[in-house]
């Protein structure tokens, strides 16, 4: 087996071709979450903006082929169903970036605590790499690591 994200052989079976990845992520506000992902983090939106200044769905393109949507909690409680979302303050996933160096971690975690985040683990070295832990305005976790080996 190889790394090569286009070799389609996996353990005797075909590797999914994925064309997008796209993670969905409640939200509470639109605008509270859009500052907050600009501000902190630097993302812009993609797509024509709305009335509310907006694009229409809120997504952000993070690589290739990764979107990131940010979806209203009752636009995403209409497309589960009887499924649950959980409750703020749960964590179902640990979101992850990573960066060059330590410095970029620490003025990650500088701006996102700005934008109203807040800072569950503290940077600081691990055999992983230079890390640290944050929260978005809506309570989804972030780590924020440089690579595995990365002077700090």
């Amino acid at each position: 087996m190889t790394n090569d994200p286009n070799n389609t052989e996996l353990i005797g079976h075909r590797r999914t071709k994925v064309s997008e990845f796209l993670v969905s992520l409640p939200i509470a506000d639109r605008r509270r979450s859009a500052d907050f992902y600009r501000d902190a983090f630097g993302f812009d939106p993609v797509g024509a903006p709305t009335e509310d200044g907006l694009p229409e769905p809120l997504q952000y393109q993070l690589g290739e082929q990764t979107l990131l949507a940010l979806i209203p909690s009752d636009g995403l409680d209409w497309v589960l169903g009887d499924r649950r979302l959980a409750p703020p303050q749960v964590s179902e996933c640990l979101l992850g970036m990573t960066v060059e160096t330590a410095h970029d971690v620490d003025g990650l975690v500088d701006r996102v605590r700005l934008a109203g985040g807040e800072v569950i683990s503290a940077p600081g070295q691990q055999d992983w790499g230079y890390t640290a832990i944050c929260t978005d305005v809506d309570g989804h976790a972030w780590q924020i690591t440089t690579e595995s080996g990365t002077e700090t």
